[in-house]
């Protein structure tokens, strides 16, 4: 059902709109229902009438005189009078509910033998037989048979232009209450999803106004509550995390100071520093995870200056990566956070990305995803193991780690997970793909905002 609407309020506007429109045709149906029988019965007098009147009218009226009776009746009242030939050309009345009403009512007056037809001798009309035989008259059987026609437009049933004007008005109306009222009813949803939405990319929006029905105004207050509820945890979680950081880092440092005075042997001394300084990584790792993004604000932001920048930053014993930069529109972004998520990608693929002899084993790519410039995609490419495809949303969630394919890994398993928070704080995708030749692409897929 693709054409079908998504929206609440154009589905539930259609739905109104529809029981509306089903409303005025079963109110018409109705109406005409109940109108066609006294119609036809009056139309069915109204022949009897003309019947009698005719064939009283020939019989008393002078036969010379006749012709200009006959004429008068066509001018005056539209009743036009043909003698009946057996020759006649008839097409009967329709077989609907209206004219067989009206066929019985008129037969049941006039007499079985009357003939009615749509049309004689192709002439269009309402015709009726009738016979001016009188009792003891030598004439042949028919010789007095006359058709009466009258006008076809007498069982025409128009709805009047006024009617038509009034009942189109008044159904615009409806629609237009109806898409106000609805309109009024989805729009705190709205307000709802857009919050929601930003509560699920790590921000924490305004509060909802609480007003509108009780229903509407108990949900705008859980949410309310809900996200103050989430603000406070997130707070608090990041405080812990941040005492915890300065409780551990104070006897770590007095470590590094004692490995410094009292181990002489130097292989010893680098080990038990390294053991010290991976400490010190994983506690800034998860001071990252607990800290969040969203109270950053977003601004405009070159991302090949912001790339260039991060990969050109050579830390010891390591060799910087190739940097092919594209075009690419300016957008607005959270800096300090994608810092961070391209840091954690160009450290991952710096520990698994094999050894830089074999051609660039690092390399960082951007580029626009097409023409319209509507995405911006940041690669980092290794020449390390790679990671399987059954594997890559595993990878992506907190303190998981891939010990198979990347036995030599250290840390907590929190850098994907903060790279992927990330990604969806500006409204992007994390991306683990194979690399052709050997390796992992971690692609950064992110909208341009301007």
């Amino acid at each position: 059902m693709t054409w079908w609407p998504r929206t609440l309020l154009v589905r539930t506007f259609l739905l109104i709109s529809l029981l509306i429109f089903v409303t005025v045709a079963t109110w018409l149906t109705l109406f005409t229902l109940a109108e066609r029988e006294p119609r036809a019965r009056q139309l069915a007098q109204l022949t009897v009438s003309v019947v009698n009147l005719t064939r009283a009218a020939l019989i008393a009226a002078d036969p010379v005189k006749r012709h200009g009776l006959l004429r008068e009746l066509a001018e005056r009242e539209g009743v036009r009078l043909y003698p009946a030939e057996p020759g006649d050309q008839i097409d009967v009345l329709p077989e609907r509910p209206f004219f067989r009403i009206m066929r019985d009512a008129a037969q049941a007056q006039l007499g079985p033998d009357t003939r009615f037809a749509a049309a004689v001798n192709g002439q269009q009309g309402i015709w009726v037989s009738f016979s001016i035989d009188e009792e003891g008259a030598q004439a042949q059987p028919g010789d007095d048979d006359f058709w009466v026609m009258l006008p076809g437009e007498r069982a025409e049933h128009d709805l009047p232009l006024v009617w038509l004007a009034w009942g189109g008005a008044s159904l615009a109306l409806a629609l237009l209450v109806t898409w106000l009222i609805v309109s009024r009813v989805t729009l705190p949803l709205r307000a709802l999803a857009r919050s929601a939405h930003e509560v699920g990319h790590g921000r924490h929006p305004q509060p909802l106004a609480e007003r509108g029905s009780i229903e509407l105004q108990h949900l705008a207050e859980a949410f309310n509550r809900m996200s103050e509820d989430l603000r406070h945890n997130e707070a608090e979680r990041a405080e812990v995390l941040a005492g915890i950081s300065h409780d551990l880092r104070t006897p770590l440092a007095r470590l590094r100071l004692e490995a410094e005075l009292s181990i002489n042997d130097i292989t010893a001394r680098d080990a038990v520093s390294a053991d010290i300084e991976q400490m010190d990584e994983i506690i800034a790792q998860f001071l990252d995870y607990a800290r969040g993004e969203a109270d950053e604000t977003a601004e405009l932001t070159d991302v090949n200056v912001l790339v260039a920048q991060i990969a050109g930053v050579q830390p010891r014993n390591a060799a910087l990566p190739e940097i092919t930069l594209g075009e690419l529109p300016l957008t607005k972004a959270h800096p300090k956070a994608l810092n961070r998520a391209l840091t954690n990608l160009i450290d991952n693929a710096r520990k698994y990305g094999g050894d830089s002899s074999n051609g660039h084993a690092l390399s960082v790519e951007t580029c626009s995803e097409n023409n319209a410039g509507e995405f911006i995609l940041i690669d980092v490419l290794d020449r390390g193991p790679g990671i399987p495809e059954s594997e890559t949303d595993r990878l992506k969630r907190p303190f998981t780690r891939l010990e198979i394919a990347r036995s030599n890994a250290s840390g907590t398993g929190l850098g994907l997970a903060i790279v992927e928070r990330i990604a969806r704080l500006h409204g992007g995708t994390l991306a683990l793909l194979p690399r052709p030749g050997g390796g992992l692409i971690a692609r950064l897929r992110l909208p341009v905002s301007r």
